[in-house]
C-alpha cells in the first residue's frame, strides 16, 4: 500500500509524495550549488520549491538528511552526464572533446561555482562522514570512467604498453578539480584550460604515433 505524503523514510511515497520530494531536492541542488551548502537554508529552499513548512519537514526532517539527498542527486547527475561522455572513449581526440565539453559547460558561467560536485566535497568532506564516502565514490567512479577509456587506447594499440591507465587518469581528475576551482576564484575559464591541456600533454607523451 502506498504511504500517506508524511510517511517515514523507507516506506513508498504516493505520486504526489514523490513530486514533492523530488521538488525540494531539485531546488536545494542548485540553490546549494549558487550560495552554497552553508549558506542555504532550509527556508530558502522551502520558498524555491513552493512547499510549506510541513511538507519540508516531512520529507526531510533536518538539513542533514536534504544535504544527503542533495550530495546523491548532484552524483547521479555529474555520473549520468560522464558516462554519457566517456564509455565510448577510444581515442585522444575523444579525450579533446571530453576536456573541450567541460571548459565549454563551466565558459557559460565564467567558471563561477566550481564543480557541482567538488564544490560540495569542499564544504561536507570533514562536516558529514556519509555525504563524504558518496563523494568519494562518485569521484572513484568518474576517475575509472576515464581509466577505462585509457585502457581500450592501449589495448588497441593508440597508447603504449608502458603507459599506466589509472595514474594517466588520477592526473586528468587532479587537473580538472584543480582547473575548477581554479576557474572559480578567477571567475576565468583560462586556468582550467591550461591545466587539462597539461594533463593531456602529459598523455600525449603516451601515444603510439
Amino acid at each position: 500500500m502506498s504511504r500517506p505524503e508524511n510517511a517515514q523514510p523507507g516506506q513508498r511515497l504516493t505520486p504526489r509524495g514523490a513530486a514533492t520530494r523530488a521538488r525540494i531536492v531539485a531546488a536545494a541542488v542548485e540553490l546549494m550549488y549558487v550560495k552554497g551548502v552553508n549558506a542555504t537554508t532550509l527556508d530558502d529552499v522551502r520558498a524555491a520549491s513552493n512547499t510549506s513548512k510541513s511538507q519540508l519537514y516531512n520529507h526531510f526532517p533536518d538539513k542533514e538528511e536534504l544535504v544527503r539527498a542533495v550530495v546523491a542527486a548532484r552524483a547521479a547527475q555529474v555520473l549520468e552526464r560522464e558516462r554519457g561522455n566517456l564509455q565510448r572513449l577510444k581515442s585522444f581526440r575523444g579525450l579533446v572533446r571530453w576536456r573541450d565539453a567541460l571548459v565549454q559547460r563551466n565558459a557559460l558561467q565564467n567558471g563561477a561555482y566550481g564543480c557541482a560536485l567538488g564544490s560540495l566535497a569542499g564544504e561536507l568532506a570533514d562536516q558529514d562522514d556519509q555525504a563524504r564516502a558518496t563523494l568519494a565514490e562518485s569521484f572513484v567512479e568518474w576517475e575509472g570512467l576515464l581509466a577505462a577509456g585509457l585502457r581500450r587506447m592501449q589495448e588497441s594499440g593508440v597508447l603504449k604498453p608502458d603507459a599506466d591507465p589509472e595514474k594517466l587518469a588520477t592526473g586528468l581528475m587532479a587537473a580538472l578539480q584543480g582547473g575548477y576551482l581554479l576557474a572559480e576564484t578567477a571567475h576565468d575559464i583560462k586556468p582550467m584550460e591550461i591545466a587539462l591541456d597539461m594533463a593531456l600533454d602529459h598523455v600525449k607523451s603516451f601515444l603510439t604515433a
